[in-house]
């Protein structure tokens, strides 16, 4: 409404304005005063309407191009729709302003009260979400923030180590191992009182001192390195029992129905150990197979001692296809954020999607049916071996963690599509 305060308008008449010449925004201004003046009756004289404060002050707008001048003028009223559209149609009959022809020709009329309303509904949409944002949760929510935040400050610090660890260390005869003080918070969140954390992979002489005392059961990661601490703790500490998380989390995200059922479903440590060692068998089994096709092959000259023995060299890698190049990369695009996998048969059809941590096993019960693997994740030395075994003939991956001599399968990245 620029400078029309003065006037608590409700309507602005909008018009435009061509003059044959150039002239100043006072004569246009004159003109609408004075060529409009003693036509439309003394209620309706617009000098004393705007003294009065029913028309505000007339805005005027031009800009002057080859020696002529257009622009706008509006009118602020706060006269009724009748009144407000006789003084619109008063400003037609202008036909000259100075020494010019001019034309002027109103557009419309502008219900303010309209663009205010539209405003007031927008505003208020804007402080009701805020006020709802802001607004008092339940008493449910407000009981959980107190439980939780309550649990959270009855984190200690135990034994000589000062281990992150809940208050029920000392009261009761079982004691939950974990692996970090976020763990020992989430076991507590959901009431498990008798958690503490081992604050690294390493076992503490603390952990250790306890569970010549206390039935243990060591809860871990569902992860390569929740094995790891297994492996630690069952060979320096006395450990009675063991569970994990579900593949791909870690204690700290899970919830309180997957905790209860981890705990429901943990083994003997004994048991634990044995299918560890099972594990590391296997690992070492396909490590030491080598693939006759190779067994007459010089071997290049080691660039260091290594008592494990290294894969033979690699041969010359399957050529890709364009048409295979382009439906990789396609396929690895739609797959960014997803820790999924495709894997493929022969003619490039899909044979099944399953998520990366499943990854390892499908390959193994394809039956050799495997011909391209394309995956969200980055191709590790444990997927290159199981990809080798059932033969598959392509990896494709985000990221390789192997150099191109290091696996027979050759391996596409991002870079190389």
């Amino acid at each position: 409404m620029g400078k029309i305060s003065p006037v608590a308008a409700k309507y602005i008449v909008h018009a435009n304005i061509n003059i044959e010449g150039i002239v100043d925004r006072p004569d246009i201004i004159g003109a609408v005063f004075g060529q409009t003046e003693g036509l439309l009756g003394a209620d309706l004289e617009l000098r004393e309407l705007q003294k009065s404060g029913r028309i505000g002050r007339i805005e005027v707008n031009t800009d002057t191009r080859s020696g002529k001048t257009s622009g706008t003028i509006d009118v602020p009223s706060s006269l009724d729709k009748a009144e407000t559209a006789i003084i619109a149609a008063a400003l037609e009959i202008i036909q000259r302003i100075g020494p010019c022809n001019a034309t002027i020709k109103t557009l419309n009329i502008e219900d303010v009260r309209v663009s205010k309303r539209t405003f007031v509904i927008e505003r208020a949409k804007e402080l009701l979400k805020h006020l709802m944002d802001n607004s008092m949760p339940d008493s449910q929510e407000l009981a959980d923030e107190v439980t939780y935040s309550v649990r959270v400050m009855e984190v200690q610090e135990y034994g000589t180590d000062r281990l992150p660890a809940g208050p029920g260390i000392e009261e009761g005869d079982e004691i939950i191992i974990v692996e970090g003080r976020a763990d020992v918070i989430n076991l507590l969140k959901h009431g498990f009182k008798n958690a503490i954390a081992m604050n690294g992979t390493s076992v503490p002489e603390t952990i250790k001192e306890l569970s010549k005392k206390k039935v243990v059961t060591a809860f871990v990661d569902g992860d390569r390195g929740g094995n790891l601490i297994i492996k630690e703790l069952s060979e320096v500490a006395d450990i009675d029992f063991v569970t994990r998380a579900p593949d791909g989390k870690e204690v700290e995200e899970i919830t309180k129905k997957e905790i209860h059922k981890a705990l429901r479903s943990r083994i003997s440590g004994e048991q634990a150990k044995h299918e560890l060692g099972k594990e590391s068998e296997r690992l070492n089994a396909r490590v030491d197979r080598k693939p006759a096709p190779f067994r007459q092959q010089r071997s290049p000259a080691p660039r260091f001692n290594n008592t494990r023995e290294r894969t033979p060299p690699a041969p010359k890698p399957m050529a890709v296809s364009p048409d295979q190049k382009k439906k990789f990369k396609e396929m690895l695009e739609n797959l960014v954020g997803t820790r999924g996998a495709q894997v493929l048969d022969q003619k490039m059809n899909t044979l099944g999607k399953v998520p990366v941590t499943e990854l390892q096993s499908t390959i193994k019960s394809l039956n050799n049916t495997a011909y391209a693997v394309v995956f969200d994740g980055i191709v590790d030395r444990d997927l290159a071996k199981a990809a080798e075994i059932a033969n598959v003939k392509f990896l494709v991956g985000m990221d390789s963690k192997l150099k191109p001599n290091e696996s027979r399968v050759p391996i596409l990245t991002t870079k190389e599509l």
